[in-house]
């Protein structure tokens, strides 16, 4: 408990000697697991992130619902700009989440093979084209979930563009652990995960179905990402939402969860602390709408778990516990009368 108290002090004496948070002042430091303070390898910096819920559209054949999906994206990239936003981040789907029935080449009734022949891609490309426009206009970091064309005949990925505030396309993510329909009739699987910097501040991306697989989100925490952005079409939303905040604290991150309107009563999007709490969410009235959110003003107990029990953790997956292990014989027998 000294150890724990020296170490707040010392972050406070940072802070007022900086001017910064008290959560910006801590995450220059790392405590060891023997309660040493070391600098961390990394300091990151603050970003304010603006998380998006917005209708989905599921006919890629309708090119004026493209272009309604379009303004609706552009209509907030708008609104967190004019929030002080650095990064926007929108749902799976927020130009348009294709359904497989009207997809499938076996018509409406059944679902088979995707053709992607009635998607109007030109519409598609010239929407992102126009987003990617204003977030230059706007300097403003866009994350922007769309279908992403490969050569013939393979399928598209299912991706997020990560745009940056000079407009350019600097890396994509394309969804991993897709679903046994996505993957057996609409979709190429992605490989690796992704991860880039804004601010100093390091986001790491996931999509749709992967809410499902806690190891692509300790993989983040292995590549010392500060937020994940998770965009889906919400699958059980209520539940995903529940599963978003536990692997925000089981990983001691930031978490963004967007998600359509069309779940907002249940489970709007928001942004979820280090230690899983909500630090803000949208409206629940199935509203487009925008959560902001400062990623180095959480509270202090969700700061702890960035400071603490993330290092903490690390040291024990790496074997921290070892040298307290004992040879007893009652350790060994495990039918050992109480």
């Amino acid at each position: 408990m000294t150890a724990h108290r020296n170490f707040k002090r010392q972050v406070r004496a940072r802070a007022a000697k900086t001017g910064e948070s008290y959560t910006s002042a801590l995450r220059h430091f790392r405590p060891t697991p023997a309660g040493d303070l070391v600098p961390d390898a990394r300091t990151p910096g603050s970003v304010r992130l603006a998380v998006a819920q917005t209708p989905v559209r599921e006919d890629p054949r309708d090119a004026a619902a493209l272009r309604g999906s379009g303004r609706q994206v552009r209509a907030l990239m708008r609104e967190a700009g004019a929030s002080g936003a650095r990064i926007v981040h929108f749902p799976e789907g927020a130009i348009c989440a294709p359904h497989k029935r009207v997809m499938s080449v076996d018509g409406p009734d059944a679902v088979g093979p995707a053709d992607w022949d009635r998607c109007q891609w030109p519409v598609l490309q010239a929407e992102l084209a126009s987003i990617a426009e204003l977030a230059r206009e706007l300097r403003l970091w866009t994350v922007i979930a769309s279908a992403h064309r490969l050569t013939e005949p393979h399928r598209p990925h299912n991706s997020l563009y990560v745009i940056s505030d000079r407009g350019e396309v600097v890396t994509r993510y394309d969804e991993r652990l897709l679903s046994k329909t996505k993957v057996s009739y609409l979709y190429s699987p992605g490989s690796s995960p992704v991860t880039f910097d804004v601010d100093g501040v390091r986001f790491g991306c996931l999509l749709g179905m992967e809410i499902h697989y806690p190891e692509l989100f300790a993989e983040y925490e292995r590549l010392d990402v500060d937020c994940v952005l998770l965009s889906t079409t919400g699958v059980s939303p209520g539940n995903a939402a529940a599963q978003a905040q536990g692997h925000a604290a089981a990983n001691s991150y930031w978490l963004s969860f967007s998600v359509p309107t069309q779940h907002s009563a249940t489970a709007p999007a928001g942004v979820i602390a280090p230690n899983g709490d909500w630090l803000s969410r949208c409206p629940v009235d199935g509203s487009p709408s925008l959560a902001v959110v400062d990623l180095d003003d959480a509270a202090e107990a969700a700061a702890e778990a960035v400071t603490h029990a993330r290092p903490w953790r690390r040291a024990a997956r790496a074997g921290a516990h070892a040298g307290h292990r004992v040879a007893d014989p009652r350790s060994e027998d495990r039918t050992a009368a109480f």
